[in-house]
């Protein structure tokens, strides 16, 4: 299976790039005029498309994308004559470091949740966890960060209301700056992470060896600890396959709300200024990182589930 999807990356990336162009170049706004100004002349705007090839069918202007891509070329934005590249390596490592947080709060959250939920099954603490992961699962990444900006940083003043700090100012204020953004996208993921661990290690629970284990007098957190949360991740980790986009997507979101300079607010900018070079840039990023990302899900679920391994 690995190898397969390891075969389908490089027609895979191909595809989201053609998407990519052919949404952008059908995107209702000029060029032309983004860069050149609205008060440009028609000879001025003739002779920029001229320039940037505009003007050649679109199957031509798409491999000329592809090629530029492939070389690390994506132009240069309209408002500060940048390379896109550089831009977008820039923006790239803010957006990377809240996914990670918000991945690992999702998976502690997910953890301690859907563990204590499956030993406790159809007692107090089930029903209360399942009531905190439904209404975490309704809650919206950006709704929640809201709320924790007017509660942790305004009212209390934990941490900042908005804002980036990077790790070589203050690694200490690197933290705090990611640490609002990081729950907010954490915790959505982490409530429906644990319904799937939840309900599939009450199935491993109900399997005739943990009984014959317990049976014969080993602990019980041994077995848990040793198979049976073993055992259950594979159904997790598809879940968290799935949910990779969330993920994702919600970090694009927060970062507007939180003012962090990542892929998010880089969008925003792009698109409020019809910069097409660099929403293709930031959109090929996050799609080609998605797919990464799904893969890695994979090879992990071939290390949790040996099984798989004979159709790779």
């Amino acid at each position: 299976m690995t190898v397969r999807r390891l075969l389908l990356l490089v027609p895979l990336v191909m595809a989201v790039a053609f998407l990519v162009f052919v949404v952008v170049q059908f995107a209702p706004n000029d060029p032309a005029y983004n860069a050149l100004g609205t008060n440009a002349t028609p000879a001025a705007r003739h002779a920029w498309i001229i320039a940037h090839g505009l003007n050649q069918p679109l199957p031509v202007q798409y491999l000329r994308f592809l090629g530029q891509a492939l070389h690390g070329s994506l132009g240069v934005t309209q408002d500060t004559n940048q390379p896109v590249v550089q831009v977008v390596g820039r923006a790239l490592p803010v957006t990377l470091a809240l996914s990670a947080f918000g991945l690992v709060i999702a998976i502690v959250v997910a953890g301690l949740l859907g563990a204590t939920a499956a030993m406790y099954r159809n007692r107090w603490p089930d029903q209360v966890i399942r009531a905190v992961s439904m209404a975490g699962l309704a809650t919206p990444s950006f709704w929640l960060g809201i709320m924790m900006i007017q509660f942790f940083a305004l009212h209390l003043g934990w941490f900042p209301s908005g804002g980036f700090v990077g790790p070589s100012q203050s690694f200490t204020g690197w933290l705090q700056s990611l640490a609002l953004p990081s729950i907010a996208l954490g915790v959505p993921v982490g409530a429906s992470l644990s319904r799937a661990l939840r309900a599939s290690m009450v199935e491993e629970l109900d399997k005739g060896y943990v009984r014959t284990a317990i049976g014969n007098g080993l602990p019980t957190v041994v077995v848990v600890g040793r198979n049976v949360l073993r055992n259950a991740l594979v159904t997790p980790l598809t879940v968290l396959g799935l949910t990779v986009g969330t993920l994702i997507g919600g970090a694009l979101v927060i970062e507007t709300i939180f003012d962090l300079p990542g892929m998010g607010t880089l969008l925003l900018h792009g698109v409020t200024n019809g910069d097409a070079g660099l929403v293709e840039g930031i959109v090929l990023t996050v799609a080609i990182g998605f797919i990464l990302a799904n893969l890695a899900v994979d090879i992990l679920l071939v290390f949790v589930n040996p099984r798989l391994r004979g159709g790779s």
